[in-house]
């Protein structure tokens, strides 16, 4: 069973820290309030690695998850049989025979079997990570102490939407240079492989040296065409070591910094991770979750490393009694505008309402600057796509042009 480490704040609001065995993170925390503890930072104990961790690694990428669609749904009729006075165990089972996700429907049977022998609503979701996530069954928890269960659920379909429109954004910024760049691979591949041959028997009849620029092609193409196996099985094995490596805990820190610092796409990420950041803590904040807490959750699912950390160092600083948007303003990768907004939050005591104002203004600079971005990018790279095209034939029309003028 894997080891925990943890830090943890006691009933008199003492940090305690210590090691305890726990299936994942969300046993350890309930084992943690189970002995009146509250859980302030929980990481797993890094153990020896073995033969199995590509296989892990593997199975975790391929693993099925609820699509966020379907959970958002999920929620809000959670939040409407909740609301209309119904128990939850009911709830559940009318939701399940109302499901047609197969994932979801396993979860919410076993939930409700859970809840049956005693188990808190919350409890019994952390057992199925798959479907929900740390975030919501932190919120679910909150619900639970707080008697408004219903009101919960709503601010969680409300996150989740916002949260899938946002990465919807980023996402179509994405899309279309990742689409051109492919299809210009392919036509220029197609031109070397199987046009520059034709062209290759009636340059070498010619008599003549060719241009560096035609030479060059030629080779090219007589390597394509050789050689093609040894091709594709080395570009396979560089993909799917690039994709082991970016799912590594490295990987995962490389990819998120070179992402938030790249010209073009990187302000958009951080736009980006700035606004979910701030979404999700307001609606932690709105729930009653504790600012440490809240600020730790947010931590881990801020959804990019950088501010991940930011936020971290961020935590550290607050436990201590500083202030929120004290280390905040310290954190280059955060905006100043954040921490300016928390410290009239923390002076007004309406700082999750600030923090949503953040995300509002965060979620619409995302939009404009995608739609910024698609207008700029389509034709430049359609430029970029047609000068490649042009030095292929420039390449391949010059020693026409040379025996030309041999014969004039």
């Amino acid at each position: 069973m894997p080891v925990f480490n943890y830090q943890a704040r006691s009933v008199s609001g003492r940090i305690t820290q210590g090691k305890l065995d726990a299936r994942d993170e969300a046993d350890a925390r309930i084992k943690l309030r189970s002995k009146q503890l509250l859980p302030v930072k929980i990481t797993m104990q890094a153990a020896a690695t073995d033969g199995n961790d590509l296989e892990k690694l593997i199975k975790g990428f391929f693993e099925t998850r609820i699509k966020s669609k379907d959970l958002q749904l999920f929620t809000r009729q959670f939040a409407t049989l909740i609301n209309a006075g119904i128990q939850i165990a009911d709830a559940l089972r009318i939701l399940y025979d109302g499901a047609t996700n197969p994932l979801l429907k396993e979860s919410l049977l076993q939930i409700r079997s859970s809840i049956d022998t005693g188990k808190r609503l919350s409890d019994s979701m952390m057992q199925h990570p798959r479907v929900f996530d740390r975030l919501y069954c932190n919120m679910i928890q909150a619900g639970e102490e707080a008697g408004m269960i219903d009101t919960i659920l709503l601010r969680l379909a409300s996150y989740i939407e916002k949260n899938e429109k946002i990465k919807n954004q980023v996402k179509g910024a994405l899309v279309m240079p990742a689409v051109i760049t492919v299809v210009a691979f392919c036509v220029i591949t197609g031109i070397i492989v199987f046009v520059i041959p034709k062209f290759q028997g009636f340059y070498s009849n010619s008599g003549k040296a060719l241009p560096f620029l035609t030479q060059s092609l030629v080779d090219l193409s007589d390597l394509l065409r050789k050689h093609w196996l040894l091709l594709i099985i080395a570009v396979t094995g560089s993909i799917t070591s690039f994709i082991y490596y970016i799912n590594t805990p490295e990987g995962k820190k490389q990819i998120d910094t070179f992402m938030i610092n790249a010209p073009l796409f990187g302000d958009i990420i951080q736009k980006s991770s700035v606004a979910r950041m701030s979404r999700t803590l307001s609606t932690l904040l709105s729930s009653g979750i504790g600012l440490i807490e809240a600020i730790d959750i947010a931590s881990r699912t801020a959804g990019n490393y950088v501010i991940e950390k930011a936020l971290a160092s961020c935590r550290e600083s607050v436990m201590v009694g500083k202030p929120f948007n004290v280390p905040l303003s310290k954190q280059k990768e955060i905006p100043q505008m954040v921490s300016q907004m928390v410290a009239v939050g923390e002076q007004s005591g309406a700082i999750d309402t600030m923090l949503a104002k953040v995300a509002d203004f965060y979620e619409d600079e995302v939009e404009n600057a995608v739609k910024a971005l698609t207008s700029l990018i389509e034709p430049l790279m359609m430029v970029i796509l047609g000068g490649i095209i042009a030095v292929v034939l420039i390449a391949m029309y010059l020693p026409i042009f040379g025996l030309g003028d041999t014969m004039g």
